[in-house]
């Protein structure tokens, strides 16, 4: 897929929680082409620290808008200084990297998907829930954070599937990890998409395999580059050490030598 250098302009920048916001970019053009599970490189200007590109999931494509959104966590100085833009401002962004969730034929048996998100990782679950609707599913959220603010943009979610929570102080939603929600011992799903914490990850990839069901990660190791020219986020698979940033950074569980 071709990969574009490209000055978007904020659209709108929504603080949802104290650390995180919401970027809205636009162009005069219309956007490339984006798939679930791929991210961007943004180069963050302003911030005197900030040297390399900072890799950001797609969180959504809003067509019509022509929109690109990007949930940005504010960790470090990069993504404060992101969190600062204003509307009109320039963001200049790689786009878009990486290889993405496989989508599922609408006239496949395979009608029972879930979508687990865990923090941030939630981010590019939006975005695949979406274009699962437009393609005749009904996906099944599964979200879960640290507490009831640490669960974002449910409305959107809830527009392209049913929503289930869990929040480990019991805020909102069931109490504990999403690993520990009823539905997972209630309804036998055909395939699991998930991103998140590598913990949380490599417990949904041990159910899945417990259930031999199919299971897609999209890894979230550092990725300095995006072109496999840093070698920052190597990860060791069946097929020996890969750049995630090239190979991923969706890879099925299959693949990965991961101890569950």
């Amino acid at each position: 897929m071709k990969k574009y250098l490209l000055d978007l302009k904020v659209a709108d920048n929504v603080r949802l929680h104290p650390n995180y916001c919401l970027l809205k970019l636009t162009s005069e053009e219309t956007l490339p082409e984006m798939i679930p599970g791929q991210f961007v490189e943004v180069r963050v200007d302003g911030s005197s620290s900030t040297f390399l590109r900072r890799p950001i999931s797609v969180n959504y494509v809003d067509k019509d808008r022509n929109e690109l959104w990007l949930l940005v966590q504010l960790i470090g100085d990069g993504t404060r200084r992101m969190a600062e833009y204003r509307q009109g401002d320039t963001m200049n962004v790689v786009l878009p990297l990486g290889n993405g969730f496989t989508i599922p034929d609408s006239d496949q048996e395979e009608k029972n998907l879930l979508l687990v998100g865990g923090g941030v990782g939630t981010a590019p679950m939006l975005f695949l829930g979406a274009v699962l609707k437009s393609k005749g599913f009904h996906p099944i959220f599964l979200l879960g954070g640290r507490t009831q603010n640490d669960v974002l943009q449910l409305d959107d979610f809830a527009k392209f599937g049913d929503v289930c929570i869990t929040t480990e102080d019991g805020s909102l939603g069931e109490k504990g990890f999403v690993t520990n929600h009823s539905i997972l011992n209630t309804k036998l799903f055909d395939t699991i998409y998930t991103c998140g914490p590598k913990p949380m990850m490599v417990a949904v990839t041990k159910y899945a395999a417990g259930k031999d069901i199919s299971c897609e990660v999209s890894l979230e190791n550092t990725m300095a580059c995006g072109f496999g020219a840093c070698l920052c986020c190597v990860e060791n698979t069946v097929e020996g050490h890969v750049c995630v940033c090239t190979e991923g950074p969706v890879f099925n569980t299959r693949k990965l030598k991961w101890q569950i």
